[in-house]
């Protein structure tokens, strides 16, 4: 497998396969900016691979996780030695989830954020041109992480310069840095994360770096998970324990000529009518 940057990291849990083996044979595939977004954003899809032998979950962290806040036992730590930290944990994380393939692609951000540097969109071809999965993750449009939104559209530029039959068949958006309940009933995408809940938890907890560094990722995405499913309806019992909010992004997967900014504003006009149509039919 050929990536742009030397300090790369390619690992897979067990080692049963060749990387690009492993790659092909992938069934649910995350694409994320940082180390604990794929635990965050894409527990569904480790859940629905965790110990079958039919479907494989691989984890791709497009950037070097350099620049993260850092206190206690880390606030003394360089960079360089951060980003070491926190490759080990996202490696931890893979072996603990059973991932078929996880790897580290190490781009700074601000690589990732111009618009078309091409190591990121080699890498990223390179990634879905080796793999035909059933389901892809990644970040939603909407999300206020500038990296994360980046992320997502270097995503769907690699996926459309591949020939049309080999684009993946189901695209979502995930929630990290803004949550979806904000979307209609009708846009959302329920994704259940009640499986296994011990693992879940023991994903997140292993960033240690983040968690004693002064971010508690854990409890604010079991919570959000947890809120997710109890508010998701207001005249039905709880049918799942945890959940977590997907957009479906297939479409501008598909078709090349549908503008990011026009989609993601559309799920927002939709609110929009959403409201104003509940209030006029109240009296306001």
């Amino acid at each position: 497998m050929k990536l742009s940057r030397p300090e790369a990291d390619v690992y897979v849990p067990g080692a049963s396969l060749p990387a690009p083996g492993a790659l092909a044979r992938t069934t649910h595939l995350c694409v994320a900016a940082h180390q604990d977004d794929i635990e965050i954003m894409a527990y569904a899809g480790v859940a629905e691979c965790f110990g079958r032998d039919d479907r494989h979950f691989t984890g791709i962290v497009v950037t070097n996780g350099a620049g993260s806040p850092r206190t206690g036992r880390y606030a003394s730590m360089t960079d360089a030695q951060m980003q070491q930290v926190r490759r080990e944990e996202q490696r931890e994380a893979a072996r603990i989830g059973r991932y078929n393939l996880q790897l580290q692609l190490a781009h700074p951000s601000a690589d990732v954020k111009a618009t078309a540097h091409p190591g990121v969109q080699a890498d990223l071809r390179e990634i879905f041109g080796g793999c035909r999965p059933q389901v892809v993750y990644l970040h939603q449009p909407a999300d206020k992480h500038d990296t994360h939104v980046a992320v997502l559209l270097r995503s769907i530029a690699a996926m459309r310069s591949l020939p049309r039959e080999q684009r993946p068949t189901r695209v979502l958006g995930c929630e990290v840095w803004r949550d979806l309940d904000w979307l209609v009933d009708t846009d959302k995408v329920a994704l259940d994360t009640s499986a296994h809940p011990a693992l879940a938890s023991e994903l997140l907890k292993v960033f240690d770096s983040q968690i004693s560094g002064g971010k508690r990722y854990d409890l604010a995405t079991l919570g959000r998970r947890a809120a997710n499913a109890t508010f998701h309806t207001s005249h039905a019992t709880d049918r799942l324990s945890a959940i977590s909010w997907a957009m479906d992004l297939t479409p501008l997967v598909q078709n090349e000529t549908l503008s990011p900014l026009d989609f993601a504003l559309n799920h927002v006009d939709r609110l929009r009518s959403d409201i104003v149509a509940r209030l006029r039919q109240l009296g306001a």
